[in-house]
């Protein structure tokens, strides 16, 4: 082989593997950086889920406590009711045990 073929060879063989560095380096930055906006993504994914789900809680806690509120008061407002009932029977049967006592 030419001393020039030699050289030629050289000088592409040098050329390959100069662009096979630059190529690896090129795909390593890329894949760095697909990997960072993929995370980013995700996190950003992440955050609005978690807003989304703050927000649905606070649409079903907010009826839900509503709700729970307006039962016991029903609840109160019924037992009140039936004591005062309570009370009214009481105070009728004590009576009537009076009046029997009393009567005879």
């Amino acid at each position: 082989m030419s001393r020039e073929a030699i050289t030629i060879l050289t000088e592409l063989e040098d050329s390959i593997r100069q662009r096979r560095a630059d190529a690896a380096a090129a795909s390593k930055t890329a894949v760095a950086a697909a990997q960072a906006e993929g995370e980013k993504l995700v996190q950003d994914a992440a955050a609005k889920a978690d807003a989304e789900i703050s927000a649905l809680r606070r649409k079903t806690e907010d009826p839900g406590r509503e709700q729970a509120r307006m039962k016991a008061e029903q609840l109160e407002n019924r037992k009140a009711a039936l004591k005062a009932r309570a009370d009214t029977q009481s105070a009728k049967a004590v009576a009537l045990i009076v009046e029997r006592i009393v009567n005879g």
